[in-house]
Protein backbone atom coordinates (compact mmCIF):
# COMPACT_ATOMS: atom_id res chain seq x y z
CA UNK A 1 0.00 0.00 0.00
CA UNK A 2 1.09 3.19 -1.15
CA UNK A 3 4.36 1.53 -2.33
CA UNK A 4 5.33 4.50 -5.22
CA UNK A 5 5.05 7.07 -2.48
CA UNK A 6 7.44 5.48 0.10
CA UNK A 7 10.39 4.96 -3.14
CA UNK A 8 9.86 9.00 -2.93
CA UNK A 9 10.61 9.50 0.68
CA UNK A 10 7.20 10.14 1.80
CA UNK A 11 6.62 8.06 5.57
CA UNK A 12 3.03 6.56 5.86
CA UNK A 13 1.26 5.23 9.00
CA UNK A 14 -1.58 3.18 8.99
CA UNK A 15 -3.36 2.51 12.14
CA UNK A 16 -6.26 0.77 14.01
CA UNK A 17 -6.97 -1.52 10.80
CA UNK A 18 -6.75 1.65 8.49
CA UNK A 19 -4.49 -0.67 6.37
CA UNK A 20 -7.02 -3.38 6.12
CA UNK A 21 -9.92 -1.12 5.20
CA UNK A 22 -7.94 1.25 2.47
CA UNK A 23 -6.79 -2.34 0.49
CA UNK A 24 -9.74 -4.19 0.51
CA UNK A 25 -12.36 -1.66 0.52
CA UNK A 26 -11.18 1.90 -0.72
CA UNK A 27 -8.29 0.97 -3.02
CA UNK A 28 -9.25 3.82 -5.01
CA UNK A 29 -8.98 6.24 -2.52
CA UNK A 30 -5.23 4.86 -2.11
CA UNK A 31 -5.04 5.09 -5.51
CA UNK A 32 -6.00 8.98 -5.89
CA UNK A 33 -3.91 9.96 -2.98
CA UNK A 34 -1.13 8.23 -4.54
CA UNK A 35 -1.47 10.21 -7.63
CA UNK A 36 -1.78 13.41 -6.22
CA UNK A 37 1.18 12.84 -3.97
CA UNK A 38 3.71 11.97 -6.89
CA UNK A 39 3.04 14.83 -8.45
CA UNK A 40 4.06 17.09 -5.29
CA UNK A 41 6.46 19.74 -6.14
CA UNK A 42 8.03 22.23 -3.71
CA UNK A 43 10.36 25.20 -5.41
CA UNK A 44 12.25 26.22 -2.37
CA UNK A 45 11.48 29.87 -2.75
CA UNK A 46 8.09 28.79 -1.77
CA UNK A 47 9.27 28.12 2.03
CA UNK A 48 10.92 31.51 2.35
CA UNK A 49 7.76 33.85 0.71
CA UNK A 50 5.16 31.37 2.38
CA UNK A 51 6.89 30.37 5.73
CA UNK A 52 3.41 30.07 7.70
CA UNK A 53 -0.48 29.42 6.92
CA UNK A 54 -1.53 27.38 4.19
CA UNK A 55 0.71 28.08 1.69
CA UNK A 56 1.28 27.51 -1.96
CA UNK A 57 1.83 23.57 -1.88
CA UNK A 58 -1.37 23.50 0.10
CA UNK A 59 -3.47 25.21 -2.09
CA UNK A 60 -1.88 23.22 -4.92
CA UNK A 61 -3.02 20.19 -3.06
CA UNK A 62 -6.47 21.35 -1.87
CA UNK A 63 -7.35 22.54 -6.07
CA UNK A 64 -6.66 19.19 -7.11
CA UNK A 65 -8.20 17.14 -4.85
CA UNK A 66 -11.13 19.30 -5.17
CA UNK A 67 -11.76 20.27 -8.57
CA UNK A 68 -9.99 16.51 -9.66
CA UNK A 69 -11.16 14.06 -7.51
CA UNK A 70 -13.46 15.30 -5.68
CA UNK A 71 -12.75 15.38 -2.24
CA UNK A 72 -14.61 18.78 -0.95
CA UNK A 73 -14.98 20.71 2.07
CA UNK A 74 -17.47 19.11 3.99
CA UNK A 75 -19.58 20.28 7.58
CA UNK A 76 -20.82 17.52 9.58
CA UNK A 77 -23.81 18.90 11.31
CA UNK A 78 -24.57 15.93 14.29
CA UNK A 79 -27.87 16.31 16.30
CA UNK A 80 -29.53 14.77 19.44
CA UNK A 81 -32.75 14.94 19.09
CA UNK A 82 -35.12 13.65 22.07
CA UNK A 83 -39.10 13.12 21.56
CA UNK A 84 -39.07 15.46 18.57
CA UNK A 85 -37.08 18.09 20.62
CA UNK A 86 -33.35 18.68 19.74
CA UNK A 87 -31.46 18.57 22.59
CA UNK A 88 -27.76 18.79 21.26
CA UNK A 89 -26.37 20.23 17.72
CA UNK A 90 -22.30 19.75 16.98
CA UNK A 91 -21.28 20.39 13.93
CA UNK A 92 -17.50 19.30 12.47
CA UNK A 93 -15.28 21.36 9.07
CA UNK A 94 -13.44 18.80 7.23
CA UNK A 95 -11.17 20.32 4.70
CA UNK A 96 -11.57 16.93 2.06
CA UNK A 97 -14.72 14.42 2.30
CA UNK A 98 -15.43 12.18 0.14
CA UNK A 99 -17.99 9.07 -0.33
CA UNK A 100 -17.31 6.02 -1.48
CA UNK A 101 -18.82 2.65 -2.48
CA UNK A 102 -17.99 1.17 0.76
CA UNK A 103 -17.17 4.07 3.46
CA UNK A 104 -16.27 8.05 3.87
CA UNK A 105 -12.57 8.99 4.02
CA UNK A 106 -11.95 12.24 5.42
CA UNK A 107 -8.91 14.03 5.34
CA UNK A 108 -7.38 17.53 6.60
CA UNK A 109 -3.98 18.95 4.70
CA UNK A 110 -1.52 20.31 8.17
CA UNK A 111 1.39 21.88 6.32
CA UNK A 112 2.38 24.77 8.86
CA UNK A 113 0.01 24.96 11.89
CA UNK A 114 0.14 24.73 15.48
CA UNK A 115 0.75 21.70 16.48
CA UNK A 116 -2.88 21.68 18.23
CA UNK A 117 -4.37 21.59 15.30
CA UNK A 118 -4.03 17.35 15.09
CA UNK A 119 -5.78 17.73 18.63
CA UNK A 120 -8.72 19.50 16.78
CA UNK A 121 -8.09 16.84 13.61
CA UNK A 122 -7.87 13.81 15.59
CA UNK A 123 -10.71 14.29 17.87
CA UNK A 124 -13.38 15.21 14.98
CA UNK A 125 -12.41 12.33 13.45
CA UNK A 126 -13.04 10.24 16.60
CA UNK A 127 -16.14 11.78 17.25
CA UNK A 128 -17.34 11.13 13.54
CA UNK A 129 -16.08 7.71 13.24
CA UNK A 130 -17.99 6.80 16.77
CA UNK A 131 -20.93 8.15 15.40
CA UNK A 132 -20.60 6.34 11.89
CA UNK A 133 -20.21 8.96 10.03
CA UNK A 134 -17.06 8.33 8.60
CA UNK A 135 -15.04 5.08 7.86
CA UNK A 136 -11.29 6.47 8.05
CA UNK A 137 -9.18 10.14 9.06
CA UNK A 138 -5.98 11.03 7.19
CA UNK A 139 -4.03 13.80 8.00
CA UNK A 140 -0.89 15.01 5.63
CA UNK A 141 1.77 16.74 7.15
CA UNK A 142 5.73 17.85 6.77
CA UNK A 143 7.53 14.61 7.09
CA UNK A 144 10.72 14.10 8.92
CA UNK A 145 12.96 14.70 6.78
CA UNK A 146 11.90 17.74 5.47
CA UNK A 147 11.09 19.10 8.87
CA UNK A 148 14.99 18.25 9.96
CA UNK A 149 16.38 19.09 6.85
CA UNK A 150 14.58 22.76 6.76
CA UNK A 151 17.45 25.01 7.76
CA UNK A 152 19.76 23.03 5.50
CA UNK A 153 17.50 23.64 2.71
CA UNK A 154 17.02 27.34 3.53
CA UNK A 155 20.90 27.75 3.51
CA UNK A 156 21.91 26.22 0.53
CA UNK A 157 19.21 28.52 -1.20
CA UNK A 158 21.01 31.75 0.19
CA UNK A 159 24.51 30.46 -0.77
CA UNK A 160 23.24 29.72 -4.16
CA UNK A 161 21.05 33.55 -4.22
CA UNK A 162 24.31 35.21 -2.82
CA UNK A 163 21.95 36.14 0.09
CA UNK A 164 24.44 37.58 3.08
CA UNK A 165 22.38 40.49 4.33
CA UNK A 166 19.08 41.27 5.53
CA UNK A 167 18.76 43.80 3.14
CA UNK A 168 18.77 40.99 0.04
CA UNK A 169 16.07 39.04 1.64
CA UNK A 170 13.56 42.25 0.60
CA UNK A 171 13.26 40.25 -2.73
CA UNK A 172 11.47 37.22 -0.80
CA UNK A 173 9.87 38.71 2.25
CA UNK A 174 10.29 41.61 4.77
CA UNK A 175 11.66 41.00 8.34
CA UNK A 176 10.36 42.62 11.19
CA UNK A 177 12.42 44.18 13.76
CA UNK A 178 12.18 41.55 16.50
CA UNK A 179 13.29 38.94 13.40
CA UNK A 180 16.57 41.46 12.49
CA UNK A 181 17.36 41.08 15.17
CA UNK A 182 17.27 37.72 15.52
CA UNK A 183 18.68 37.18 13.27
CA UNK A 184 21.73 39.37 13.28
CA UNK A 185 22.82 37.93 16.43
CA UNK A 186 22.46 34.17 14.74
CA UNK A 187 24.57 35.32 11.96
CA UNK A 188 27.79 35.91 14.32
CA UNK A 189 26.43 33.07 16.90
CA UNK A 190 26.91 30.57 13.80
CA UNK A 191 29.72 32.44 12.14
CA UNK A 192 28.16 33.43 8.40
CA UNK A 193 24.50 35.00 7.12
CA UNK A 194 23.57 32.45 5.22
CA UNK A 195 23.67 29.57 8.48
CA UNK A 196 22.23 32.54 11.17
CA UNK A 197 19.47 33.49 8.72
CA UNK A 198 18.49 29.99 8.29
CA UNK A 199 18.40 29.30 11.80
CA UNK A 200 16.43 32.14 12.55
CA UNK A 201 14.23 31.97 9.97
CA UNK A 202 13.31 28.12 10.27
CA UNK A 203 12.78 28.47 14.17
CA UNK A 204 10.47 31.43 13.65
CA UNK A 205 8.29 29.92 10.87
CA UNK A 206 8.99 26.26 10.92
CA UNK A 207 9.65 25.43 14.80
CA UNK A 208 9.04 22.86 16.90
CA UNK A 209 5.49 24.23 18.08
CA UNK A 210 4.26 23.86 14.25
CA UNK A 211 2.52 20.72 12.48
CA UNK A 212 5.04 17.82 11.45
CA UNK A 213 5.43 14.42 12.01
CA UNK A 214 7.15 13.86 14.77
CA UNK A 215 4.01 16.11 16.80
CA UNK A 216 1.63 14.32 15.04
CA UNK A 217 3.00 10.79 15.48
CA UNK A 218 3.46 11.39 19.35
CA UNK A 219 -0.32 11.93 19.76
CA UNK A 220 -0.99 9.30 18.10
CA UNK A 221 0.74 6.94 19.63
CA UNK A 222 -1.05 8.65 23.09
CA UNK A 223 -4.12 7.44 22.00
CA UNK A 224 -5.34 10.54 20.14
CA UNK A 225 -8.17 9.60 17.76
CA UNK A 226 -8.28 6.19 18.99
CA UNK A 227 -10.30 3.80 18.12
CA UNK A 228 -10.46 5.70 14.72
CA UNK A 229 -8.85 3.93 11.71
CA UNK A 230 -5.95 6.19 11.22
CA UNK A 231 -3.61 7.31 7.99
CA UNK A 232 -0.81 9.46 8.22
CA UNK A 233 1.48 10.77 5.32
CA UNK A 234 4.67 13.07 5.59
CA UNK A 235 6.18 14.62 2.80
CA UNK A 236 9.89 14.05 2.40
CA UNK A 237 12.70 16.88 1.86
CA UNK A 238 12.91 15.01 -1.68
CA UNK A 239 10.18 17.10 -2.79
CA UNK A 240 11.81 20.61 -2.81
CA UNK A 241 13.26 21.53 -5.85
CA UNK A 242 16.33 24.00 -5.87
Amino acid sequence: MFEKIKEKGFQVLALHHAEAILTHDMDRAVEELESVLLDVRIPVQELIYGGGGEGELTQRLRKVLSDTYGWKKHIFEIKKIVDGIEKESVSHEIDHVKVFPSGTFALEIEWNNKDPFYDRDLENFKRLHADGVISIGAVITRGESLHGGMRELVETFALKEGIDSIEKLAIFYNPTQRQKEWIEKAAIAKGSFAKGWAHAFVSDKFGEATTHWRKLEDRVHRGVGNPCPLLLIGIPKSVVVM
